[in-house]
C-alpha cells in the first residue's frame, strides 16, 4: 500500500455587505482572498498524531515578558484545539452517516499566515483545510459530505465542540471559495438545514484594500452581546439585522451593475449600523480609527469580519498610495485585497 499524504487549503475571507447578520437568519456577501491562507497536511502514520505548531501553539518561552507579549498579541489559543475538535467531529459525522473509514493512523500538521483575531476567518480556515485534507486522505467526495452541508459541520466544530460564538458566513465563503451571496433565511434553514448560496464573479468587486491592527483583541464578547440581545427581542438589534439583509440584497445588485458609488454608500452604512447598536467602547479605538482614516481620504470603509481589520474601496493608484501611507504611518498593516476566483469552482 502506498504511503498516503493529503493536503487541504482554505483562504481568509472578507465580508462585503450584510455582516454580521449571518448568525440571525440574514443575508451576506463575502469573498475569499489570496492574501492569506491556512494549510493542513495529513500523512499516514502508525497512530493518530496532532502536531503542535512551534510558533502558533507555543509552550516554551524565553521569559515571562515574552510569554505575556505573545499572549497579548496572539491570545491563548492556537490551532491544536481546532484540529482536535475537527478530527472528532469528522469521525462522528462519518459514523452517523454510515461512512466506514479504514482503521489507519495519520499525522496532522498545519500552517497558517492569516492574522489572528482580526476578523478574517482564521480559525474556520484551519478547520475547512483540515476537512479538505481528511476527505482527500480517506477518498471522500461531495457525495459523502455534500458541499452545502460542509459549512454546517465546520461551524459545529467551533460552536458545539469549542463553544465559540460564530455564524456560517466564514465557512460558506471558504468552502465555496470566491465571491458568494448567502441567504440564511429562517425558512431555508429550517427546510433544508442550510442556506442558499450563489457564487458570483469575483471580478465584479471594485479595487479593495485591507488594513488590520497589530494589537488584536478577542471578539467573542461582542458576538455574545449581540446574540443575547437578539434572543431577548432587542428591537434595535432586530431592526439592525433587517437593515443588514436589505444592504446585502442591494449590494448584490450594485455589484452586478458595477455601481460602485452605490456599493460604497452601502458599505459605509453597514458599519454605521453596527456602531450605532454596539457603541464606540465595544467597537474599539483602533477599529474606529481605521474606519475613519479611510473615510477622511474619501474611501468607503467597513468591517470584513468581527473587528480588528477593515476593508475599503480605493479609486485609483494615487488614492491607494495615499491610503497606504496613512495607515502605515498610523501603525497599521495594509495591503490590497486580492479576491480569489476559480472558474472550475463555479456552480
Amino acid at each position: 500500500m502506498a504511503f498516503i499524504v493529503a493536503e487541504g487549503e482554505a483562504r481568509a475571507r472578507i465580508a462585503i455587505a450584510g455582516n454580521p447578520s449571518d448568525g440571525y437568519f440574514g443575508k451576506v456577501i463575502a469573498c475569499t482572498i489570496t492574501n492569506f491562507s491556512a494549510r493542513v497536511r495529513v500523512s499516514e502514520s502508525n497512530a493518530i498524531e496532532l502536531v503542535m505548531h512551534p510558533k502558533l501553539d507555543p509552550t516554551k518561552f524565553e521569559s515571562l515578558d515574552e510569554l505575556e507579549a505573545i499572549a497579548e498579541r496572539d491570545g491563548y489559543y492556537g490551532g491544536l484545539r481546532l484540529l482536535f475538535a475537527g478530527c472528532k467531529r469528522f469521525n462522528q459525522y462519518c459514523r452517523e452517516h454510515g461512512i466506514r473509514l479504514p482503521r489507519i493512523g495519520f499525522k496532522v500538521e498545519y500552517e497558517t499566515n492569516i492574522p489572528r483575531q482580526v476578523g478574517l476567518g482564521g480559525s474556520s480556515a484551519i478547520v475547512v483545510a483540515l476537512f479538505r485534507a481528511l476527505m482527500k486522505f480517506f477518498n471522500l467526495t461531495e457525495e459523502h459530505i455534500p458541499k452545502p452541508i460542509l459549512p454546517n459541520i465546520v461551524l459545529s466544530v467551533e460552536r458545539e465542540e469549542l463553544e465559540i460564538t460564530a455564524g456560517l458566513q466564514d465557512r460558506v465563503a471558504q468552502v465555496y471559495d470566491g465571491l458568494v451571496f448567502m441567504d440564511f433565511s429562517k425558512e431555508l434553514m429550517e427546510r433544508y438545514g442550510h442556506g442558499q448560496y450563489e457564487t458570483l464573479d469575483a471580478s465584479l468587486l471594485p479595487p479593495t484594500f485591507l488594513a488590520w491592527t497589530n494589537s488584536p483583541s478577542f471578539s467573542g464578547r461582542v458576538h455574545s452581546s449581540l446574540r443575547f440581545r437578539y434572543e431577548h427581542g432587542d428591537r434595535q438589534v432586530i431592526d439592525a439585522v433587517r437593515q443588514w439583509i436589505e444592504i446585502a440584497e442591494e449590494a448584490r445588485n450594485a455589484l452586478l451593475q458595477r455601481d460602485y458609488e452605490r456599493l460604497a454608500k452601502l458599505m459605509n452604512r453597514n458599519f454605521d449600523i453596527r456602531r450605532s447598536i454596539l457603541g464606540d467602547e465595544a467597537i474599539g479605538r483602533d477599529n474606529i480609527e481605521m474606519i475613519e482614516l479611510g473615510r477622511e481620504l474619501g474611501a468607503p470603509t467597513s468591517f470584513p469580519g468581527s473587528g480588528g481589520s477593515i476593508i475599503g474601496i480605493y479609486w485609483d493608484d494615487e488614492h491607494l498610495e495615499r491610503l497606504k501611507k496613512a495607515y502605515t504611518d498610523a501603525g497599521y498593516s495594509f495591503d490590497v485585497a486580492r479576491p480569489y476566483f476559480d472558474v472550475s469552482n463555479r456552480e
